[in-house]
């Protein structure tokens, strides 16, 4: 279950207006939010590596290893690899995938003769710009459009009328965050190596890279598996990047009206929220110079640490 972003927005404005502190605009707050799911999805990282080496407990809801992993599960992600020959002295390597294959949003246009610009309305622009963007036109592909500043632009002319929703947009996020697994041929686990570990390996033909025992380098961005003779069936298990929460709205005389269809919630887990206020409050003292805001929630995080720790 997912933590609702507007509920968030209300608590975290409650508590800066209860004494007139300040006030955090949505474009703040939804900037601030997106860093703050960032930060405490790492922290499940460096919390794995440090539960790994102490006893665990084994109770059925205080073991900290296995919590953080199930709220992990939601990002954890597999893909193809997607081969690219060798180009003169570079070896051949993979690219990672870049989404998960999940469409984040979608936007329906109805064409009008002559019109040639649609402002997105069920998407917003920050979303286009972080996504893998699909196009169709009656159901077939179609390229010839740019979308800045909110706005849909034909660049080859106006469309002729069709039916009702007739230009579609997809978006793809693109994801890929932190790199988990390479397999091949899906049962067998290619190595991480450094170089002068794989100079090594060669060295003997008892340790030289097989298709039965891969190793591949990371560098770049890039997979580069040995053998060579690996060009397929090549997949990547990874953790992916949550969507950016966003609380949108609608304008009205003099206040905003939230808009439920355009927000999008943090993926995070509910049991989360508690934090993700804090962390919010954390940097929202600091946008509206409120030091009493900082030093509260600076002292909670750091508590909440030191709990998670003993």
């Amino acid at each position: 279950m997912a933590i609702n972003v507007d509920q968030v927005y209300k608590t975290v404005l409650l508590i800066i207006n209860k004494e007139q502190r300040g006030y955090l605009t949505p474009n703040e707050f939804n900037k601030l939010a997106a860093q703050v799911q960032l930060d405490i999805l790492d922290t499940y990282f460096e919390t794995i590596n440090q539960q790994l080496r102490v006893p665990q407990n084994e109770s059925e809801y205080g073991d900290r290893y296995k919590t953080v992993q199930e709220k992990l599960d939601v990002f954890k992600k597999i893909g193809n690899c997607t081969f690219n020959a060798a180009a003169g002295t570079n070896p051949a390597f993979f690219t990672l995938p870049t989404s998960s294959g999940a469409a984040s949003g979608t936007q329906l246009f109805s064409t009008v003769t002559n019109q040639i610009t649609y402002p997105l309305t069920t998407v917003t622009q920050s979303q286009v710009e972080n996504s893998t963007v699909v196009v169709t036109y009656l159901g077939v592909a179609y390229t010839n459009f740019t979308i800045s500043g909110g706005v849909f632009s034909l660049t080859a002319g106006s469309l002729p009328t069709g039916a009702a929703n007739n230009i579609v947009i997809t978006l793809f996020p693109q994801d890929f965050y932190k790199l988990g697994t390479i397999l091949y041929r899906d049962d067998r686990i290619a190595e991480p190596v450094q170089r002068n570990e794989l100079a090594l390996l060669n060295m003997s033909s008892l340790t030289k890279p097989a298709e039965q025992f891969p190793v591949y380098l990371f560098q770049e961005n890039k997979v580069i598996i040995y053998p060579q003779s690996i060009n397929s069936q090549v997949q990547a298990t990874y953790i992916k990047k949550p969507a950016d929460p966003s609380w949108n709205f609608s304008s009205a005389t003099g206040y905003y009206v939230w808009d439920p269809a355009t927000s999008v919630n943090f993926e995070l887990d509910i049991t989360e929220q508690v934090n993700v206020i804090i962390q919010i409050l954390l940097y929202a003292g600091i946008v509206i110079k409120d030091p009493t805001i900082v030093q509260a929630a600076a002292s909670e995080i750091a508590q909440e640490q030191q709990n998670e720790r003993n």
